[in-house]
C-alpha cells in the first residue's frame, strides 16, 4: 500500500482509505457487522491504515464498530470522524447561522460521543459534516476545537465539504485555521481542480476524497433496472430517469479500460490518485471482496497524460443530491 502525508498533520496515510458510512447500516442497507469487520480486518492486512467515519452514520453505529475493530487491532490505524450540524441541515443552506449548526456545547458533547463510541482518548482528526465559509472568521467553532485540541482530544480539525461545492472551503483554507479538507473528486466532478486543489497545496492542508465512485455511478454496476431494497437512500439518488443517464455515461467510459486500468471501478481510483494534492481516497466498502479490490489499485502505477486528458471529456455537472423536484 503506497502512502502519503495529510498535509501539514504529517500523519502518514494509505492512499486508499476507508469510507464507512455504509457500515452504520441505516441508509445504506444490507451491511452485517460480521462482514464489515472482516473487511475492516482485511484492509488493515493489505496496510490501510486510514479510517473515516461519522457520529451520524448509523447514529454512532459505524464509530462503535469501528471501536471494536480498534480493540482487537495491534497495528497503527488513523481515524477521522466528523460532528453533525446541530439543525441536522446536509447541505449547510446560505446565510445559516453558525450558532444553528455548531455551537461550542454541540462541538464538544459530539467529540465526547466519538471519543467514546470509538474506545481512544483521542480523534486523529476531527470534522465539521457541513460548512459555510462565512463560519470562517466566526470565533466560537474555532475556540471550540482549539480547546480540544489543548485537552488532547483532538489532534487535527478538518471539515467535510458541501456536496459539490469546492469553493466554498477556499476562504477556510487560506484561513490556517484548518488541517484537512474533504471533498467529492471523481471522474464526474472534476471541479475541485480548479480552486480547492490549488490553495491546498499552497497552504499544505491535507486533502481527503470521498465519493470516487459517485455513490456507485462509476462502478458500472448501476444499470436502468438496478433496484435497491426499500428504505435505501440510493433509492432517492437514482430516482426517475437517473439510473439510465450514469449507464450511458459509464458504458462510454469502457472505451477508457486496458492496461492501465482493467475495471471502471480501477479507472475511478487511478483518476483520483492522479492529482498530487490528494493525500487519500476513501471509498465505501462493505465487504472483504471490494476492499481486496480497491486496495489493489494502490501502486506505483499513475495514470498516463493521455487517459487523463481523455478523461477530462468525461466531466459532468450535476447534483443528484439536490432535494427531489
Amino acid at each position: 500500500m503506497q502512502e502519503r502525508i495529510l498535509g501539514r498533520t504529517g500523519l502518514k496515510i494509505s492512499e486508499i482509505g476507508f469510507g464507512t458510512w455504509g457500515l452504520g447500516g441505516t441508509m445504506w442497507l444490507g451491511a452485517e457487522d460480521k462482514e464489515s469487520l472482516n473487511a475492516l480486518h482485511r484492509a488493515a492486512d493489505l496496510g490501510m491504515n486510514f479510517l473515516d467515519t461519522a457520529l451520524v452514520y448509523g447514529e454512532g453505529h459505524s464509530e462503535q464498530l469501528i471501536g471494536k475493530f480498534l480493540q482487537e487491532h495491534t497495528g497503527p490505524m488513523y481515524v477521522a470522524t466528523k460532528i453533525p450540524p446541530k439543525n441536522m441541515g446536509w447541505p449547510a443552506r446560505t446565510g445559516t447561522p453558525l450558532g444553528k449548526a455548531f455551537p461550542y456545547s454541540h462541538i464538544i458533547e459530539s467529540t465526547e460521543k466519538s471519543l467514546k463510541n470509538l474506545g481512544v482518548e483521542t480523534i486523529d482528526l476531527q470534522q465539521l459534516h457541513v460548512w459555510l465559509d462565512d463560519w470562517t472568521d466566526a470565533a466560537e467553532w474555532y475556540e471550540a476545537v482549539s480547546t480540544l485540541k489543548s485537552e488532547g482530544k483532538i489532534r487535527n480539525i478538518g471539515i467535510s465539504i458541501n456536496d459539490h461545492q469546492p469553493a466554498n472551503a477556499v476562504k477556510a483554507v487560506r484561513s490556517g485555521k484548518i488541517d484537512a479538507v474533504q471533498v467529492i473528486y471523481n471522474i464526474f466532478d472534476q471541479e475541485p481542480e480548479d480552486d480547492l486543489f490549488p490553495v491546498c497545496h499552497a497552504n499544505n492542508v491535507g486533502v481527503i476524497v470521498r465519493c470516487p465512485f459517485d455513490e456507485g455511478a462509476l462502478t458500472g454496476t448501476i444499470r436502468p433496472d438496478t433496484t435497491f431494497p426499500h428504505g435505501d437512500w440510493r433509492n432517492r439518488y437514482f430516482r426517475g430517469d437517473r439510473k439510465q443517464q450514469v449507464f450511458d455515461r459509464a458504458e462510454k467510459l469502457r472505451a477508457l479500460l486496458g492496461k492501465e486500468a482493467a475495471t471502471l471501478p480501477e479507472l475511478a481510483l487511478r483518476f483520483c490518485l492522479h492529482h498530487p494534492a490528494v493525500a487519500t481516497v476513501i471509498p465505501g466498502m462493505r465487504s472483504v471482496r471490494n476492499v481486496e479490490a480497491n486496495c489493489a489499485v494502490s501502486d506505483d502505477r499513475p495514470l498516463s497524460a493521455a487517459i487523463i486528458r481523455e478523461l477530462r471529456h468525461h466531466a459532468w455537472d450535476k447534483n443528484f443530491y439536490s432535494e427531489p423536484d
